[in-house]
């Protein structure tokens, strides 16, 4: 079926126009980033589900409401070790990792 645009593409098409196939280095580079701001808007939502604010959230995580900003900010990428904490001690949730070839 034809649409009244030919100008409209998909996601994955714009995507590809302007970043590359998936494993080139300039496409590695965005999902990287895309992966480190999900990050990110998880910590935030699950900080503001359990009411607490950065301050909080950094204290009983043992680090600094600078740094739970920036990594809710996508300004710094965070440690494994650290974002383990922030999740586990901070949150009281549970941290999984899970690889796929």
């Amino acid at each position: 079926m034809k649409t009244k645009n030919s100008n409209l593409m998909s996601l994955e098409e714009f995507v590809e126009n302007h970043y590359g196939k998936i494993g080139t280095p300039k496409r590695d580079e965005l999902e990287a980033g895309y992966e480190n701001f999900k990050i990110g808007v998880m910590i935030q939502e699950a900080r503001l589900q359990k009411g607490m604010t950065q301050e909080q959230l950094a204290k009983k995580a043992g680090t600094t409401k600078s740094y739970i900003s920036k990594i809710e900010n996508n300004v710094k990428e965070a440690r494994f070790s650290t974002l383990q904490k922030i999740v586990e001690i901070g949150l009281g949730g549970h941290l999984e990792l899970s690889i796929r070839l």
